[in-house]
């Protein structure tokens, strides 16, 4: 017998409206309150208590558009959001403060979610899609330095990114940027030389979300159809599918894989979220509690497994928290 799934550890209410993109930040204190902050449809990004289970700060700085990034930069105190607005905003919270420091203007009008990496202490590189419309634009920050913009030849027809995924193996490596498009193509970009090393069609429909593992160099990702794409990338920088896995039902808003790389969930249409095994991809366990499409999937970043949360961010307005998988 299959034990059944599990409830929510526990349930954020309180934001009136969806929930687009949720982040937790442990921020290395000892003992480990992690703080969660969420992105609405409403244009707040609410800095979550998970003593409390309540809102500490509501930050309001995108004119009452969506907000479907936010990142935290070395810290909890730095924030990084963006919006639909079609602004990144720049934030610091040190202090009780809740004032925008700085912003970038993207032009860009999809939902494409920008992604952030670091790349030295207090410098961070950030992908955006930009105003052309197959364009990704990579920024240094907090310069706002331009560092170079991605353009896929004219004849390719990728249609506008959907999902980036920018990183960098180690301190003196070149960056590398995945990028999901509207043509169901996944594109690896070498990011100092402004070119793309390789792609690969996974998809019939738009790539919604990609993750991607670069210890093991394999990726996953999702669209509106029901399966979800696990690709490799090999020594030569080459895509390619690794292995297709079957859905119950069609349409993935979001996909991550937890920070240990053990397990991995997926966000999906049908209200539910699946985790996975990350290795053989074997379905583990069915969370079903949310009433609406699931939009925002996120892990803590607790050094104690036995810590580890997972959240999950739904059209109904609430947050479910889980405690699942948190053994070593």
């Amino acid at each position: 017998m299959a034990l059944p799934p599990p409830d929510p550890q526990f349930v954020l209410r309180g934001t009136s409206a969806a929930i687009h993109t949720l982040h937790f930040s442990c921020g290395g204190q000892e003992p480990e309150i992690p703080v969660l902050f969420s992105g609405s449809e409403n244009g707040f990004i609410h800095v979550w208590n998970l003593k409390t289970h309540r809102v500490d700060t509501a930050l309001d700085g995108h004119g009452g558009k969506s907000v479907y990034c936010v990142e935290t930069m070395g810290g909890k105190d730095r924030l990084l959001s963006q919006g639909r607005d079609q602004r990144i905003c720049l934030w610091d919270l040190a202090e009780g403060r809740t004032a925008v420091t700085d912003s970038v203007c993207t032009e860009h009008v999809g939902f494409c979610r920008c992604s952030l990496a670091t790349v030295a202490q207090g410098r961070w590189l950030v992908a955006t899609a930009a105003k052309g419309l197959q364009e990704v634009q990579v920024l240094e920050l907090p310069s706002k330095t331009s560092v170079c913009t991605l353009k896929p030849e004219a004849s390719a027809k990728l249609g506008m990114p959907m999902c980036l995924k920018l990183w960098q193996l180690s301190c003196g490596s070149q960056p590398l940027l995945l990028a999901g498009y509207e043509d169901g193509s996944v594109v690896l970009w070498n990011v100092t030389m402004g070119k793309a090393l390789s792609q690969l069609v996974c998809h019939q429909e738009p790539v919604m979300s990609l993750d991607f593992d670069s210890e093991k160099a394999k990726g996953i990702s999702g669209s509106s159809e029901k399966v979800l794409r696990i690709w490799s990338l090999n020594e030569q920088q080459n895509l390619q599918v690794y292995k297709t896995q079957e859905l119950v039902n069609a349409g993935i808003s979001d996909i991550t894989i937890r920070p240990d790389k053990k397990i991995l969930a997926t966000a999906g249409w049908d209200h539910r979220i699946r985790i996975f095994g990350w290795k053989k991809l074997k379905p583990l366990a069915v969370l079903d509690y949310h009433t609406a499409t699931v939009h925002c999937v996120s892990f803590s970043d607790h050094r104690n497994p036995r810590d580890r949360l997972l959240a999950g961010g739904s059209k109904d307005h609430r947050i479910s928290v889980w405690s699942i998988y948190t053994q070593t």
